[in-house]
């Protein structure tokens, strides 16, 4: 990359996801509210498809106690494969995920769910579609929901009128297009006043936009949905002797930001850490589109602040930069310096605006990691790193994963996403 370009790219960065740019959107959009009396509308993206959606579904009715919004519901039909390249492993994974998420956070969803008909999942749609400007809106998705998922919806079905095709067709042109219009690609979505916020993951983060407006009418109130991450609360030297596998990329923030986590984790519990490279997933032909970027750029931003990282000043590593760093990786891991070069590159990449392309910024990533250009330059000799990589990958796909970070104790289940560290330490912190 040139000097020229990375230096674009830095600015650039920099200000999408400086405070500045969004307190400044915040100001005007309240602006805009307050001059048009209108109420703070609340719009929310359903797919009756997605696992996440159903959990979604089961905050609305509290959200909507708590907080003086307007809570516009949108029917929407499920990304398009450009978004989530992968749909069979990512509806494998959905589940299991969502069934995790809703025992930790008191919500309805079965153990051990399995694929929805297509054609039951449709006449859900339909019902839905009849209620998009009702109130009934939100306990119809959550009973519509829990009978799809759990496997015998035809009771619901019958009870519940459906729209015509026409009109269900229409609804889902309409979510999809005011999706698209506002710049997102999923389901289980909520947007508000500029910003997104996927899944119930993220609801944290709304609820304190929704209070900094002064529209929480509990003020101090324990949040809807509680943040849910790493303690350390459990005794010290709990997993002594097991090994904590991480899968990372040097082009994913979500990488940067899980690790410091993940090494805490590693050295409160006495677990041996293994790092596993990847490439990239658009360097393993998996596209990742505009909308997509931006969402998990900004999202990154927000999680990093609230962990205390420093985020937002990016050079994109992708191609030789990856490439590279992923050798002097392969090779710090064989010195024992793996975990300080792996924060490093990923922070050099995402906070520290350093050119990991050029070999002035790849050198730079090396020494602060404790190494030299000679360990450097040998690692850059080395193409045994490629196997590695693809090695890694391959276990990820067999264990019903694609995307990283992941994360894996022993030889036990992997579980995906920076958001999903408090699993591992539940295993962790477990007896033997």
């Amino acid at each position: 990359m040139s000097a020229l370009k990375s230096g674009i790219a830095r600015i650039a960065t920099t200000t999408l996801t400086s405070a500045l740019l969004r307190d400044t959107s915040r100001r005007i959009f309240a602006w805009r509210r307050a001059a048009r009396g209108g109420d703070a509308m609340l719009h929310y993206f359903h797919d009756p498809a997605d696992p996440y959606s159903h959990l979604a579904a089961q905050m609305l009715p509290e959200l909507a106690r708590r907080y003086r919004i307007t809570l516009q519901p949108h029917l929407v039909p499920p990304p398009a494969a450009s978004a989530a390249p992968d749909a069979a492993r990512l509806a494998d994974w959905s589940r299991r995920d969502a069934a995790m998420l809703a025992h930790a956070y008191g919500l309805n969803f079965p153990e051990n769910a399995t694929a929805p008909d297509d054609d039951a999942v449709q006449q859900l749609a339909s019902v839905l579609a009849k209620l998009l400007a009702s109130t009934d809106f939100a306990a119809t998705a959550i009973a519509g929901g829990t009978a799809l998922w759990r496997g015998d919806p035809a009771v619901f079905l019958a009870q519940n009128p459906p729209a015509s095709a026409a009109e269900t067709a229409a609804a889902f042109a309409a979510g999809q297009a005011e999706r698209t219009k506002l710049r997102h690609y999923l389901g289980a979505t909520f947007y508000f006043e500029g910003e997104w916020f996927w899944g119930i993951d993220r609801l944290h983060h709304l609820e304190t936009r929704l209070a900094a407006q002064g529209l929480d009418t509990q003020p101090g109130a324990p949040r809807i949905a509680p943040v849910h991450d790493v303690t350390l609360s459990a005794p010290q030297g709990s997993a002594i002797g097991r090994v904590l596998h991480i899968f990372l990329s040097f082009r994913s923030p979500y990488s940067y930001i899980s690790l410091p986590r993940a090494f805490a984790l590693a050295r409160h519990y006495g677990a041996d850490l293994q790092l596993r490279f990847v490439l990239p997933m658009v360097m393993r032909g998996l596209p990742v589109p505009a909308a997509k970027r931006i969402y998990i750029t900004l999202d990154s931003k927000r999680e990093a602040d609230r962990l205390g990282l420093p985020f937002g000043k990016i050079v994109d590593p992708v191609g030789i930069g990856v490439e590279r760093g992923l050798a002097v990786l392969h090779h710090a891991i064989a010195a024992g310096s793996g975990n300080e070069f792996a924060l490093s590159f990923l922070q050099g990449a995402f906070a520290d605006g350093i050119d990991a392309t050029t070999e002035a910024g790849l050198l730079r990533m090396t020494e602060r990691a404790g190494l030299t250009a000679s360990h450097m330059h040998a690692a850059l000799a080395d193409e045994s790193w490629r196997d590695i990589a693809e090695a890694n990958r391959a276990e990820m796909l067999a264990a019903g994963l694609w995307g990283v970070p992941c994360f894996r104790m022993d030889n036990g289940p992997m579980v995906w996403g920076q958001d999903r560290l408090w699993v591992i330490e539940q295993q962790l912190a477990a007896k033997n």
